[in-house]
């Protein structure tokens, strides 16, 4: 949700505003890094090492911004940010290689995902037009939208007994 809101953002359906930045900390980030702890406990690297990550980053990603807007450390300039993002981007990358062992729709949140880091790092690195920041946010929107299917048809599944929302085939 947290992806998807951001990303309405970018594709300029309303300004950056305060609900993005408590979303990043609090369910981008915090319920992200609870999940991993959750899975951990479990013994799924994947998930664990996805959940605690991605909360990581939202906690730095929301922090950054406050900080710099707060005067308590110089704002991040926009290399430093892609270089951020660039590496969000590998990291993702090799997280979806990884996914190639698992379901479909984990396939489809892990690539456009990856997409979406380095559009991001793009916008970043170069003044780009408006239809670049549109189309960024319109892929970070479907992005987003497919990570809740991800979540929900997990979650569906499980309670139902059966596929009720179908993930894909599983790679074994």
């Amino acid at each position: 949700m947290t992806t998807v809101l951001l990303n309405l953002h970018n594709a300029g359906f309303y300004e950056l505003n305060s609900m993005i930045l408590a979303m990043g900390i609090c369910y981008g980030g915090a319920a992200q890094i609870v999940a991993g702890i959750m899975e951990w406990r479990k013994g799924n690297t994947f998930a664990t090492t996805a959940f605690l990550s991605y909360g990581l980053f939202w906690f730095f990603a929301r922090n950054a911004d406050c900080h710099g807007e707060i005067g308590m450390a110089t704002a991040s300039n926009d290399t430093a940010m892609a270089a951020y993002l660039a590496m969000w981007g590998l990291f993702t990358g090799v997280m979806f290689i990884a996914t190639l062992r698992l379901n479909r729709a984990l396939q489809v949140v892990f690539a456009t995902l990856t997409i979406l880091f380095f559009l991001l790092c793009d916008w970043r690195l170069h003044e780009c037009e408006r239809w670049l920041q549109t189309f960024t946010g319109y892929e970070g929107i479907f992005c987003g939208f497919s990570a809740i299917y991800a979540g929900l048809a997990q979650v569906l599944n499980e309670i139902f007994g059966k596929t009720v929302l179908p993930l894909g085939p599983v790679k074994r």
